[in-house]
């Protein structure tokens, strides 16, 4: 009697989405696609604390190849979106939950245990401070200004008579130094504004921080941005928080800046656990610096003026 020959199981990670305190539904993680070349999202136990967990295949998601498909926009964006689906899952109906940076990975179920049961003081402090609160992030730009016409000597020609290349010259010189004045004018009343909203939002929020301000290139406009903010903001002053936002709105249309705000989204921004391990500790076969941005699909969004 022949046998069929059983083929080893191929090399797997795994990867390690968010943690939590009590386990999301089974119905829940089942309805859920994590990375699609993975298997099922999973809960896996550490010493009480909750991971959601996806076994992925190591040569897919190993150093190299990750590094290569992380650099091509469709696989970040894709992997991206796959890690957001895994935290969602972890923090639905309204469940405490840690966000974990984006390919957090883990040679072994007892290797990802081993790393965060030294970890359950951290967390569960983390989880305490996080139950409850959401984050809302906040872009303030500049107002693009209109570029002024140009005077007929800014052309060279002018209507009138010409006058003598000196006088001309320091009339250039005056108008080209008064337009950078106003330049410089606008750009500090711009930042003062974009501060004064600042100051405004943390009134309502228990924590804010800010990440460095995107570039034009990123952002499509012409006018700087000047704040990039996310503010943490406790469920019992959701409502003050927007209402203020809805204040900013209504502000003058000829104003400074231009307010963009989305939310509310799991606190990404909030979920720092990554203070210098022990040595001894199975450290993650790759775990980036800091948390992606959440892949915010359908944002609820504000544009405001201040």
């Amino acid at each position: 009697m022949s046998t069929v020959p059983v083929r080893p199981a191929a090399p797997a990670l795994v990867c390690v989405f968010a943690v939590t305190r009590t386990p999301p539904d089974d119905a829940a993680l089942a309805a859920t696609t994590g990375h699609e070349e993975g298997g099922p999202l999973r809960v896996l136990r550490a010493d009480g604390l909750c991971l959601v967990v996806q076994d992925v295949p190591a040569a897919l998601f190993d150093e190299q190849a990750l590094a290569e498909r992380l650099n091509r926009p469709g696989d970040l964006e894709r992997c991206a979106r796959a890690h957001h689906r895994g935290v969602e899952a972890a923090g639905g109906q309204g469940r405490a939950v840690v966000p974990l940076p984006m390919a957090t990975l883990y040679r072994s179920d007892r290797t990802a245990q081993q790393a965060f049961a030294p970890r359950r003081a951290v967390l569960d402090a983390l989880l305490d401070r996080l139950r409850d609160r959401t984050e809302w992030a906040v872009k303030v730009h500049a107002a693009e200004q209109a570029a002024p016409a140009a005077t007929p000597t800014d052309r060279g020609t002018d209507a009138g008579p010409r006058p003598g290349r000196a006088a001309g010259g320091r009339a250039y010189l005056s108008r080209a130094s008064a337009r950078r004045r106003g330049r410089e004018d606008a750009h500090e009343k711009a930042r003062a504004a974009a501060e004064a909203v600042d100051a405004e939002l943390r009134r309502y929020a228990v924590a804010a921080t800010r990440h460095r301000p995107q570039s034009e290139r990123l952002t499509g406009r012409r006018a700087p941005q000047l704040l990039n903010a996310a503010y943490l903001v406790a469920d019992a002053d959701s409502a003050a928080f927007t209402r203020a936002l809805s204040a900013l709105t209504a502000d003058s249309p000829d104003a400074d800046v231009r307010v963009e705000a989305s939310g509310p989204w799991i606190p990404y921004s909030f979920a720092r656990w990554d203070e210098e391990p022990d040595p001894a500790e199975p450290q993650p076969v790759r775990h980036e610096a800091a948390p992606p941005a959440p892949v915010k699909q359908a944002p609820v969004k504000q544009e405001a003026r201040a």
